[in-house]
């Protein structure tokens, strides 16, 4: 029987495998686990998709299907006391930093057992055992967030650096604005990663700022800008290490604007109306950053087209099992209603 396991730790003897070239010194298996943790993303979002039709999550919610590469080559580079601040859309941030697929379930379907004890939902995940700092509701809300804890770190002496990510919308937020400037000022080992998906709810970037990059607003704040193509793995991570690198030597703050596109709405209320199909397809078919790393690591030996074919489907069983256990989980109820309000 197929096992994620046995396709990392196989024998290998007799294939030709070529070491994939990459900056953070990343090893072939690191890929197959980065490839894994993509359809992670990819799977777990259809399966909130589904559930949602069911009838089963409440309210709306944010998915990312179409940005895994943003999310897995970059957070895949922190450490655990690396912290992230992330959005509305942030079940790939949360999946990349290693928080619990089995707790976020539980939190968007209301358990007890979720990552906020069923109270936050979908856009409130927070994980702090694995440096996730919180997701945000409120558009641009972690600008100022991931600033203050970049000043933690540097004040207490530590390593630790910070990823903010942030929907291209958000950058014409004042706080976007106000933390940038501290930032540079203050040299922080802060990193502003922007999902350029196009649009921002329904309008689309070009109608929205007057600037082709939203990397050239670094100029004003005297700081590193750079503009990359987010479902690019290779160029994610070798980006995203050098701005690491960057922050933890001192080298102060990075905005990095990863062009990317999401595959459905912005929320579930989204038809769609302000784009085209054709202009949806055009993405699926060329762009895809899950079939642009199943191309790159067969074309360099890595894996097999039946075990990249097989990686899904063990994902898939996962999940489904995930959600059948949950489904059993408890919901929180009065006794629980005024807890947590406070910091204890």
């Amino acid at each position: 029987m197929f096992t994620y396991d046995r396709v990392l730790n196989k024998c290998k003897k007799g294939r030709v495998e070529m070491k994939l070239a990459n900056e953070a010194g990343f090893s072939n298996n690191d890929f197959i686990e980065m490839y894994r943790k993509m359809w992670q993303i990819r799977i777990f979002e259809e399966t909130l998709e589904q559930l949602y039709k069911n009838g089963e999550i409440h309210g709306t919610m944010h998915l990312c299907t179409g940005q895994e590469a943003t999310a897995a080559g970059s957070a895949g580079l922190l450490r655990k006391q690396d912290w992230i601040t992330s959005t509305h859309r942030n079940h790939g941030h949360s999946i990349a930093k290693g928080t619990s697929i089995e707790a976020m379930l539980a939190e968007i379907l209301g358990k007890k057992t979720g990552t906020n004890q069923g109270k936050g939902g979908s856009m409130h995940i927070a994980d702090p055992d694995h440096g996730h700092l919180g997701s945000n509701g409120i558009v641009g809300a972690g600008f100022p967030i991931a600033a203050g804890a970049a000043l933690t770190a540097q004040m207490n002496g530590t390593d630790q650096v910070v990823i903010c990510y942030s929907g291209d919308g958000a950058t014409n937020e004042g706080s976007f604005h106000e933390a940038m400037n501290l930032a540079s000022l203050w040299h922080l080992p802060v990193i502003y990663f922007v999902e350029n998906n196009q649009y921002g709810m329904s309008t689309a970037t070009a109608d929205s700022m007057n600037i082709r990059h939203i990397s050239q607003r670094s100029q004003s704040y005297g700081i590193e800008g750079i503009t990359i193509d987010g479902n690019d793995l290779i160029e994610v991570i070798n980006t995203t290490f050098r701005a690491i690198q960057k922050a933890q030597s001192g080298g102060g703050p990075t905005l990095i604007e990863a062009m990317t596109y999401r595959y459905c709405g912005h929320s579930k209320s989204d038809q769609r109306l302000y784009r085209k199909k054709t202009e949806e397809q055009w993405w699926q078919d060329n762009f895809d950053p899950i079939k642009r790393t199943k191309k790159t690591l067969l074309e360099h030996g890595i894996l097999t087209k039946e075990e990249c074919a097989q990686i899904p489907l063990v994902v898939q069983t996962e999940i489904k099992a995930a959600v059948v256990k949950v489904r059993k989980d408890p919901k929180p109820d009065l006794t629980d209603l005024e807890t947590q309000v406070y910091a204890e």
